[in-house]
């Protein structure tokens, strides 16, 4: 009897742990409803490779141009004297004290162009500055050394020395830009840490005068709704395939924190390069000056004046003792070249005129009365106006 027991227990024991066995892994086998399932059945999307961009992404442009935009920290040091706030001392003596040394940080941002180390940023940025630690997207940073400055431009150079290779931003061709086409813009806005934004060119060749923003002397900006915000000055705007399309500078903002409301400006990779190698190669900038204002040849006014030029840019005034005057350019021609180049618009005649060498005769390629032209004008330097003041 004793064994017979025995064996009723064990056989009782087996069968209970292998149906809590198959309760807990295969309860469909039991009939168990579903509500009593451990295990909620769902519908997931099939993965997308890492490799695959969503379509429309930016992903590609952002990866290639992100790690050559850096971040700028600068340290100044001013002297300032104290404040007494006793009424009986400052009755007496004023604010007389002795001078004090204060520090002051800045931020901004800058794009590598050089695998020599330079970076290109704006001369707001690092101007005054007694130290400048660039810091990669990488966290790798250096102290970096003042090439040059260019306060008409609002642009500065510098250089890092910094163990390992450097991303390199490819510069693009801001002449090829029309409204409409979609852009990045990547800084350090408000110094939060590297930031994309994307949006449009909203206008071209904007010129807006110290008085409405205190920017450069030579402007002609590139507009952008892409967010631009303090700290973003110096960083990049790029087109779709991630090509330096212009340095961000400046912003027009009403509110009082100074952020964005989409209205953007950034300096053209044309200009940004010429300054480039004008410090580099030749330690300044040289600029050039034939002495006119034009505008850009509309069709209607070229009807109304019969000008058969398809493109090009009007005359509008001529200083008399410009270099253009002694060639003999005249209010009402419409200028379509130079140097065999077409120009087109403002801001391309603009770029054209910087490249040429002072002192050198060019050819101007003009229409005049219905009758295409070649004149030789030769350029002189431009001499340098003072700095325009500006806040960081």
């Amino acid at each position: 009897m004793k064994r017979f027991w025995l064996l009723f227990a064990q056989t009782v024991t087996v069968l209970l742990a292998a149906w809590f066995v198959v309760r807990t892994l295969q309860p469909g086998w039991l009939g168990v409803p579903s509500a009593e399932r451990t295990a909620i059945s769902v519908v997931e999307a099939s993965g997308t490779p890492s490799a695959a961009a969503a379509p429309g992404s930016l992903n590609g442009a952002v990866r290639k141009a992100a790690p050559a935009v850096v971040s700028i920290n600068t340290r100044t040091t001013a002297a300032s004297r104290p404040v007494y706030r006793d009424p009986w001392f400052r009755f007496f003596f004023g604010d007389f004290g002795e001078q004090t040394q204060q520090e002051q940080a800045g931020l901004g941002s800058g794009v590598i162009v050089s695998t020599d180390g330079y970076v290109l940023t704006n001369n707001h940025v690092i101007e005054n500055a007694d130290q400048i630690e660039v810091i990669l997207a990488d966290t790798r940073h250096a102290t970096a050394e003042i090439v040059g400055t260019d306060p008409d431009s609002d642009l500065a150079v510098l250089k890092i020395s910094i163990v390992g290779k450097l991303p390199v931003m490819t510069l693009g061709d801001s002449s090829a830009l029309q409204v409409g086409d979609p852009v990045l813009a990547i800084g350090n806005p408000f110094g939060v840490g590297q930031t994309v934004t994307s949006g449009i060119v909203s206008a071209l060749g904007r010129e807006l005068g110290p008085d409405r923003l205190g920017t450069n002397t030579f402007e002609h900006f590139i507009q952008t709704d892409a967010a631009i915000n303090p700290g973003n000055s110096g960083g990049a705007l790029t087109d779709t395939a991630g090509n330096l399309i212009g340095i961000n500078t400046a912003i027009y903002s009403n509110s009082g924190s100074g952020g964005s409301i989409g209205i953007g400006f950034a300096i053209p990779v044309s200009t940004a390069r010429q300054v480039l190698e004008g410090i580099v190669k030749n330690g300044q900038v040289s600029r050039v000056w034939i002495g006119i204002e034009a505008r850009e040849l509309a069709s209607e006014l070229a009807r109304n004046f019969g000008i058969r030029a398809p493109a090009g840019v009007i005359v509008t005034g001529v200083n008399l003792d410009g270099p253009a005057a002694a060639a003999g350019i005249r209010p009402g021609d419409v200028i379509t070249q130079i140097e065999g180049q077409p120009v087109r618009t403002v801001p391309e005649l603009m770029t054209r005129i910087a490249a040429l060498p002072p002192g050198t005769a060019a050819r101007f390629t003009l229409e005049r009365g219905g009758e295409s032209e070649r004149i030789s004008v030769t350029p002189r330097e431009h001499r340098r106006l003072p700095p325009v003041g500006r806040q960081r």
